[in-house]
């Protein structure tokens, strides 16, 4: 089981985001941000400045995915 963060970048998609506005909207580093785009485990107060800034639930920018795909 891996992390996915698919939905995430959906969703920035769909409100005409770019990466680089969330990460200054949302106050996390480039790392950070580093880490979402390659499916990396963040800290929990990452995903919740990230759902801040989204006004969204963190079932809207993640899931868990099974690794056979």
């Amino acid at each position: 089981m891996s992390i996915s963060y698919k939905k995430l970048w959906k969703l920035l998609i769909d409100r005409d985001m770019k990466k680089k506005d969330l990460r200054e909207t949302a106050g996390i580093s480039t790392a950070s941000m580093a880490k979402l785009g390659k499916n990396e485990n963040v800290n929990t107060e990452i995903l919740v400045k990230v759902c801040n800034a989204l006004n969204c639930n963190i079932s809207d920018i993640m899931e868990i995915v099974d690794d056979d795909n």
